[in-house]
């Protein structure tokens, strides 16, 4: 009984030393990231004197702080958006939303975009939001005008040249770069995901997750992409005279960065293979994982001498008291 309390403490210690150490290693652990309060969005949505610090919404936008913002109700000739009020200036970043697109009736439309547009909390008639922008649209498209072939809804991305209007009777086929079905996404009883992942000049890949909660799908990875440096987050929806009911229920952006890969500090991009850098890296790697190692020894050597005069003190303590009777 002596021992059981300190080498359980000790191992109890070590375990989660260890758990310590196995963090990120599912994902890249060269790639870092910090969360943008500025651009992220979840319950209540909403500061104490009941605006927002860092949004702002219009149109038909509805808030219920315990569980969303509706862009859209599931009425006819609805439309609602809501903005960034400072624009996304980092290099590199990744944005995951949580949304639900549901309704009542088997017909229905018209579907909502996510923005990275120069302009800002403009409404107009591409799912709620202006037209001839300049930017990034990321289009959740639930009703088919004119695609045939192509299974609906379809999540398709698009840039715009602040000139070119959305091909919108075609379903933004003339604007597309890149596109997939997504049947299935719709009035599902989780929500759906969807996370966009950029690195400046590098690539743009969406990834979805409806089937299922958390089982991913990526929708495209588009290579060579320049998103505006500086472009405001945004989101809107619009119904027609077939409607759904289209729900944000949390936005969380992040600042990406690669750590120790050699790269150029501005750009945060991955070091091509086989350039000066990754012999580096190998050995950094090395270094690093040796410090832990030697770490964590030193760590169970000091547990196992602090057991050790522990055990001993009791010992000798019950000597002293043995040889008082």
């Amino acid at each position: 009984m002596l021992l059981s309390r300190p080498w359980s403490s000790l191992w109890l210690l070590a375990g989660s030393l260890t758990g310590v150490l196995g963090l990120g290693l599912s994902e890249n652990p060269d790639i870092k990231a910090i969360a943008l309060r500025t651009h992220s969005l979840e319950p209540p949505y909403l500061d104490s004197d009941m605006q927002s610090r860092w949004w702002d919404f219009g149109g038909d936008t509805l808030v219920r702080t315990d569980k969303y913002v509706r862009l859209a109700s599931d009425k006819p000739s609805r439309t609602g958006w809501i903005f960034s009020r400072v624009p996304l200036t980092a290099t590199n970043w990744e944005i995951l939303i949580d949304f639900k697109i549901h309704g009542q009736g088997n017909l229905y439309g018209d579907g909502f975009a996510m923005w990275l547009t120069k302009q800002r909390a403009q409404a107009g008639p591409v799912f709620g939001s202006a037209d001839n922008f300049e930017g990034l649209g990321i289009i959740f498209d639930t009703y088919k005008n004119n695609r045939p072939g192509t299974v609906f809804p379809y999540v398709l991305a698009v840039m715009g040249d602040g000139k070119t209007p959305y091909d919108k009777d075609n379903d933004g086929k003339a604007n597309e770069l890149a596109g997939c079905s997504a049947r299935g996404m719709r009035n599902q009883n989780h929500a759906t995901k969807a996370k966009l992942t950029y690195f400046q000049d590098e690539s743009l890949k969406l990834e979805l997750a409806y089937k299922n909660e958390d089982e991913w799908t990526e929708c495209f990875n588009i290579p060579n992409v320049k998103v505006p440096p500086v472009a405001y987050l945004g989101f809107s929806a619009e119904t027609g005279e077939l409607s759904d009911n289209h729900d944000i229920l949390s936005v969380h952006t992040k600042n990406l960065y690669v750590h120790n890969s050699g790269t150029n500090a501005g750009t945060g991009a991955p070091s091509s293979p086989g350039k000066g850098g990754s012999r580096y890296d190998k050995y950094a790697a090395k270094k690093e994982k040796g410090s832990w190692t030697w770490f964590f020894l030193k760590f169970v050597l000091f547990g196992l001498v602090v057991t050790g005069g522990y055990v001993g003190f009791t010992a000798y303590r019950a000597r002293q008291r043995s040889s008082r009777f």
